[in-house]
Formats: structure tokens, C-alpha cells, sequence
């Protein structure tokens, strides 16, 4: 009987540090994601990069592919959708420019991973996600994680979430072929719109918009090409 029990020790022990091992890789990964992949390209804000820091992209991926996580690629998170490359991530996000004060909408939960970040950036995210496959399981992850400032909608992002406009800064994680006009009427003004938007069938430029005046007057900054999936139109529910 006790050497039964020293057995299952010995075996609860190797379990334990098998999972310690493994979470310590994941940190060194993502350590080097960040200054290889982030602050390397020139993204070097201090407070951005402990965001990506401290979240943990594995947690946001399938897990036969979480030993991919933390390479330099989007991933695919099923249902047509993909979480973007994590550089991305940083570009969109700095872009707008979030500071605590600020109010975030997010069109595109997706696993949720860059609703995360932003929670560990600024007071409140408001975040829209289409899919219920998606948006659902997204609400569950982050919960668990402890975030209390992020709201959470199942609906069309198109649309936005006007009941708490004006946001300070939008960030949409999926391409149009314009500018939708409920995303620009909800944009404070001085607030920043980031979006990837689709000229053609092959080319999508990532687009910033500041919005100037309460006429809605835009000043745009085209910054890199990009590839994201394309927003899908859908009907409201709660």
C-alpha cells in the first residue's frame, strides 16, 4: 500500500512538472515573440509591449495548435475565421493609440485573444462577434481569465454598438470594401478608426481614420497590405 501511494506521488509530481515545463516554454516563447516579432519591427511602447507579454496566445488557439502560437503567422480558429499574426495584433492596436481612459469598440471577437490585450490597455471593451460558435466559447475563455471590463455582444459588427457611443478608438478585425457608415457616426471625435478595407479581390490595405470634427470629417492613413477574412452581415441578438 505505500509504495502504491509513493507511485502515485511520484506519477502526480511528473504530471505537475510536466506541466510547469511546459508553461515555462510557453513564456520564453513568448518573450521572444515579443521583441522579435513586436518590438524589433519598431512597435516600442513599454506599456503595448507588456500587454502582449502577459497574455497568453496559447490559450486563445486550438490546442493541436498551440506549439504553433507563438510563431509569426495567422492561425486558423475554425468556422472560416483565423486569429491574426501577432505583429498585426501590435499594428492595429498602436495605431489607435489606447490609453486607460478610453472606451475600445471591437468588431470581431474571434477566440478573443485582441480583446484581451485591449482589456489590459484601456477601462472598458465593447467587443461584437457574429458567430455564437465563436462569440460564445470567446465570453467563456475570458471570463475564466478574470477580465471584468470587457462587454460582450453577438451581433453584426456593421452596425456597431451604438448604445454605448461614442468610442474613442474602433479596431475592425475583418475587411470591407468601404468604410460602414455606423462605425464612423459611433467614432468620437479626435477618436481613431482602424480597419482593413479591400480595393480588390487581391488587395486589402489596413486604413486609419481620425475623425475631426462633429461634421465627421476623416483624415486616412493607409498603412500596410493585409489579409483578413471578410465581414459577414448577419441579424442582431442579444
Amino acid at each position: 500500500m505505500q509504495l502504491k501511494v509513493i507511485v502515485l506521488i511520484c506519477i502526480l509530481g511528473s504530471v505537475l512538472m510536466a506541466g510547469v515545463d511546459k508553461e515555462s516554454n510557453y513564456f520564453v516563447l513568448r518573450k521572444q515573440m515579443v521583441e522579435e516579432q513586436i518590438f524589433h519591427r519598431g512597435i516600442t511602447d513599454p506599456v503595448i509591449l507588456r500587454a502582449f507579454s502577459d497574455v497568453k496566445r496559447h490559450l486563445f488557439v486550438n490546442p493541436e495548435l498551440r506549439n504553433k502560437a507563438y510563431d509569426d503567422t495567422s492561425l486558423d480558429i475554425g468556422y472560416g475565421q483565423d486569429i491574426s499574426r501577432p505583429y498585426i495584433v501590435a499594428v492595429m492596436t498602436y495605431a489607435v493609440a489606447p490609453k486607460y481612459d478610453k472606451k475600445v469598440l471591437e468588431v470581431g471577437t474571434g477566440s478573443g485573444y485582441h480583446a484581451a490585450i485591449l482589456a489590459e490597455l484601456v477601462k472598458t471593451v465593447y467587443t461584437i462577434e457574429l458567430n455564437e460558435n465563436l462569440a460564445r466559447p470567446a465570453r467563456q475563455r475570458l471570463d475564466a481569465m478574470g477580465y471584468k471590463n470587457i462587454k460582450f455582444k453577438i451581433g453584426d459588427g456593421y452596425k456597431g454598438w451604438p448604445q454605448y457611443a461614442p468610442y474613442n478608438c474602433i479596431i475592425v478585425t475583418c475587411n470591407e470594401d468601404h468604410i460602414p457608415q455606423p462605425l464612423i457616426d459611433q467614432l468620437a471625435v479626435g477618436g481613431r478608426m482602424i480597419i482593413p478595407v479591400s480595393y480588390s479581390s487581391n488587395l486589402q490595405e489596413l486604413i486609419v481614420l481620425e475623425k475631426q470634427d462633429k461634421k465627421g470629417t476623416l483624415k486616412k492613413t493607409s498603412l500596410i497590405p493585409v489579409q483578413f477574412t471578410p465581414m459577414i452581415r448577419g441579424n442582431d441578438s442579444k
